[in-house]
């Protein structure tokens, strides 16, 4: 979901949002750790090592469970039920497709031969919920299509990950209103002390 991090964060940039108040947002410190967990997996796969593919959906899951931090922490309970909703829409379009090809998911990788995530025996070496995808793949258009070089996303999993991007850029934006409010509190205390003097 890296990508989804700095989608959320560019765009909290193009609002003038200050990004540093982040580093003391420790309600996200989980997701971040998650996170960083999730990359040594998909580096380990550029290696060729293939040992802890088996827990990327546990790990996905993982991070969107510790966004219950930030939102009881941010109160940001009317973006958590927008996000559950593109989460909703998002695992059912990954479970359909996935019916309607005998229960995996098919892969259609292109920029990842080119930067070596994926080879010829990836989907040997790898039992589990993804297989190639062939001229046979039933609703190709929610398959994973979206090939970035390092992650192959569906439809569904870009749904799923606007959860992730809207709790994130609304972190940012009540970090930067707080700071804000903390600021104009701070001015009119010294202005109050001012003229009284």
């Amino acid at each position: 979901m890296i990508e989804t991090v700095f989608v959320a964060l560019i765009i909290a940039k193009l609002k003038r949002y200050k990004l540093a108040p982040l580093l003391k947002a420790w309600p996200l410190y989980p997701f971040l750790f998650l996170e960083l967990v999730y990359l040594f997996f998909q580096w380990s796969v550029f290696q060729g090592n293939y040992e802890y593919v088996q827990y990327a959906g546990l790990l996905k899951q993982l991070q969107l469970f510790v966004f219950i931090l930030p939102i009881l922490v941010y109160r940001q309970y009317t973006q958590a039920l927008i996000g559950s909703a593109f989460i909703f829409v998002g695992t059912f379009l990954n479970k359909f497709v996935m019916a309607q090809n005998g229960g995996t998911m098919p892969v259609f990788p292109s920029f990842s031969y080119f930067t070596g995530y994926v080879t010829s025996d990836s989907f040997t070496a790898v039992s589990g919920i993804h297989s190639l995808g062939s001229s046979d793949t039933q609703w190709k258009i929610l398959t994973d299509i979206f090939d970035l070089g390092y992650t192959i996303l569906s439809l569904g999993d870009i749904f799923i990950s606007v959860f992730v991007g809207l709790l994130l850029f609304n972190t940012v934006k009540i970090l930067n209103v707080r700071i804000k409010e903390k600021e104009e509190l701070q001015t009119c205390s010294n202005d109050c002390v001012n003229g009284g003097l």
